[in-house]
Formats: structure tokens, C-alpha cells, sequence
């Protein structure tokens, strides 16, 4: 049963191996500890981990746009995809978010990552089709659930 929990220091191998290869167990530790700190350049974030049965196959984070909008961040690992934690994930952390009195979650979406859209449509999301360019000069389409 997949689940979302914070993240602790005995979870630094798992996310080494799962999303940080060659990542220093150390480094990831003092990640975690930031993490447990829910804030982010002054705004409300949090970092959890994907799990099922207890076992971490993943990370979803939660991060305050503005007072109603947080945006949403789902990273399964590579040898846990195709198995349905993103989908779930995503209903969870949505239902997190709505918990904590956001009103909308907009997640950017690579306009060719076929995965994320799916997912994202899948799970409520919608888009205008609009493409825009993010921040970092990269294509993306705008998606937002309602809460």
C-alpha cells in the first residue's frame, strides 16, 4: 500500500541509490534534516517519501506558490516506474495539499514527457495548452488541479 511519510536519516541510503547515485550518504542526511525544517526560501515545503509497505520508492515535495497554490513534485525511482506510486502519489499529496487550505497545485510539465502528462491528466490535472518557457528557458505547459 503506498503511503507518504516525512523522511529520516536512516532513509539516506535509499534516496542515494533511488535518486541521488554517487550522492554522498552524509550530503543526504543534512537534505533530510533541512528538509524536516517545512520551508523553502521563506514559503512552506515539504519534502516526503513515496513508500510501499514501508519500503521508499520515491519522493513526492509540496511547495507554497502563493497563499492558494502550491505546486507538487513526484520523483519515483527508476527501477520503481510503471508500477502505479506516481498515480497514488499524487492523490495523496493533493489531498495533503487541499489538508493544508491550498486551493489549486500547478505543476510545470515538459512538453515531451508523455509520463508526466499522462499523469497528471489522469489525476485531475488540466491544462490550456499553452506553451510556455520556464525559468530555465525550458518548454513546458501549465497543468493545475482544483482543490
Amino acid at each position: 500500500m503506498v503511503s507518504l511519510r516525512e523522511f529520516d536519516e536512516s532513509d539516506a541510503a535509499a534516496l542515494r541509490d533511488g535518486q541521488y547515485p554517487g550522492a554522498d550518504t552524509e550530503d543526504i542526511g543534512a537534505m533530510i534534516r533541512d528538509w524536516k525544517e517545512k520551508t523553502y526560501q521563506g514559503k512552506y515545503f515539504e519534502m516526503l517519501a513515496v513508500t510501499d509497505d514501508g519500503r521508499v520508492v520515491g519522493s513526492v515535495s509540496l511547495y507554497e506558490r502563493s497563499a492558494n497554490i502550491a505546486s507538487a513534485g513526484i520523483e519515483i525511482f527508476p527501477a520503481e516506474r510503471r508500477k502505479g506510486y506516481a498515480e497514488e502519489a499524487m492523490r495523496l499529496i493533493l489531498e495533503r495539499a487541499a489538508g493544508r487550505g491550498f486551493r489549486a497545485v500547478q505543476d510545470q510539465v515538459a512538453g515531451d514527457n508523455a509520463a508526466s502528462i499522462a499523469l497528471h491528466e489522469k489525476t485531475g490535472f488540466e491544462t490550456d495548452g499553452y506553451v510556455y518557457t520556464n525559468a530555465r528557458g525550458r518548454e513546458v505547459l501549465l497543468y493545475t488541479a482544483f482543490l
